[in-house]
């Protein structure tokens, strides 16, 4: 099967110009100037006009995921089709073992769960808890393709680990060359600051916000980033919302540390003021780390972060719930589940808000949710450029038209928005995932699982800002 895309402006993090594109067996066979002779008999797209961008990796979702009581709306089926529908061809999902649960038990289960993926996939493997078999238990997850890792500092009594735990955890991540990405809250205070909420009755999603303050993100970012720096471990914090985390973030990059960050939209784009929404609507917007105040000098911190390189990626935290689902909290904040979607808004809300508006350039935009997640998680050059021999992962956007967001028309699950109503420049035109049309005219052509496993390899173990005493040193 081969493909022509006739006149496109292809974007990477690196170059930018206008080319044709030869698709053949589902990977990139040619680019340059009038392929047409080479490309005869195969189907064409005209992208005059058009940006051409590689596929948007997504390294942050949760599709039917079992959390606080339910599971989250989104299979594999419907999440990855949703993303496709918004530019996103690969996600990197979360493999997360019940606490006491084997690893390997755990990833054989997403592994038959995920098969259903319309879209190309991998995992980050959770910990949470450690015991004598963990180790091991790494060593053979690196060993299957999976060579990255996940801990909550958060969910005390379900998912968190303690200090002792993750400073295991970064030990052996550091040894196998895996990254650890985290969840930067500090449990224990945040349990405190719900239990103290509640007994004084404060019980509205109004409240969740005020039980995870931006001091127990920055607090626990940098303590984080400190066990990782004992151990020259690889460490990306996941889900950035404060001007403490970039702050902690940034003073580690600039004494030398090999660490990454992520933000969202909505972090970059709501304030709290969502959760005073009428008619518990605010529960939809309940998620954690909490959408922050916005006078407070976050979104700027964070924008920041992203334009001047500080900041690596954009992912979504994609983990929807339906309205009936966040009722499971009405009478307790503490019982909302944590999340929402947003696999299929980033690339137009990055585009409009970041691109438009002048926040950073389009190769830039390209770096943030396509080449470096690549990169960080160890898909590139398959995954996240343009280029010959990568995979066929591609997106036609057509910067012109003028929408709006909305749970009407997006494919997710999710009965709500959060960006209802928002206004977006540009579209997807025509999304190609593994050499195949699966978008195009507003309509998918997705086939249920045509999504593979990506396996991917560990990277050498290097002491990157690790601290050395003289005892230790060569």
């Amino acid at each position: 099967m081969s493909l022509l895309i006739r006149n496109g402006e292809i974007v990477t993090a690196t170059d930018r110009y206008v080319a044709d594109v030869f698709v053949k067996d589902g990977r990139i066979a040619a680019i340059g100037q009038d392929l047409s002779a080479h490309a005869a008999g195969s189907d064409a797209i005209d992208a005059a006009g058009q940006f051409v961008f590689p596929g948007f990796i997504d390294p942050h979702v949760h599709m039917e995921l079992p959390f606080m009581g339910t599971v989250s709306a989104d299979d594999f089926e419907s999440g990855t089709a949703s993303g496709v529908a918004g530019g996103t061809t690969c996600i990197i999902d979360f493999c997360i073992p019940n606490r006491g649960q084997s690893m390997l038990e755990a990833l054989a289960a997403w592994r038959e769960k995920s098969k259903k993926a319309v879209a190309d996939y991998t995992f980050h493997m959770a910990i949470t808890g450690w015991n004598d078999n963990s180790a091991d238990e790494m060593a053979r997850v690196v060993a299957e393709g999976v060579t990255s890792f996940k801990v909550f500092m958060a969910y005390k009594g379900a998912l968190m680990v303690d200090d002792g735990e993750l400073y295991q955890v970064m030990k052996h991540a550091a040894q196998l060359g895996a990254v650890v990405t985290v969840h930067a809250e500090n449990g224990d205070a945040i349990v405190n600051l719900q239990r103290e909420l509640v007994a004084n009755g404060n019980l509205g999603p109004e409240f969740h916000p005020v039980s995870r303050p931006s001091s127990v993100e920055g607090e626990a970012t940098n303590r984080a980033l400190m066990m990782a720096r004992l151990h020259g471990t690889t460490a990306y914090i996941v889900h950035m919302t404060c001007r403490e985390s970039v702050d902690a973030l940034v003073r580690a990059k600039l004494e030398g540390q090999h660490c990454f960050g992520e933000t969202c939209p909505q972090y970059l784009l709501l304030d709290d003021s969502v959760f005073l929404k009428p008619n518990f609507e605010g529960a939809s917007f309940v998620m954690s780390p909490p959408i922050r105040p916005a006078h407070m000098g976050h979104h700027d911190a964070l924008w920041r972060g992203l334009s001047n390189g500080m900041l690596d990626s954009v992912g979504t935290d994609h983990c929807p719930f339906t309205f009936e689902q966040k009722q499971l909290g009405k009478d307790n904040f503490m019982l909302i589940p944590n999340g929402a979607a947003g696999i299929e808004d980033r690339l137009q809300m990055m585009y409009t808000y970041g691109v438009c508006e002048g926040r950073f350039d389009v190769q830039r935009m390209v770096e943030l949710g396509s080449a470096n997640p690549a990169r960080i998680f160890g898909l590139y050059p398959r995954k996240g450029t343009v280029a010959v021999g990568a995979d066929a992962d591609l997106v036609i956007y057509d910067p012109q038209p003028v929408g709006t967001r909305s749970a009407k028309t997006h494919h997710s699950r999710a009965d709500r928005s959060i960006f209802e109503g928002w206004k977006v420049q540009g579209q997807p035109t025509t999304v190609i995932v593994n050499g195949k049309v699966c978008f195009a005219g507003g309509k998918l052509k997705v086939e249920r699982g045509a999504g593979r496993f990506v396996a991917r390899k560990p990277m050498p173990h290097v002491a990157h800002g690790a601290e050395q005493p003289a005892a230790l040193r060569p």
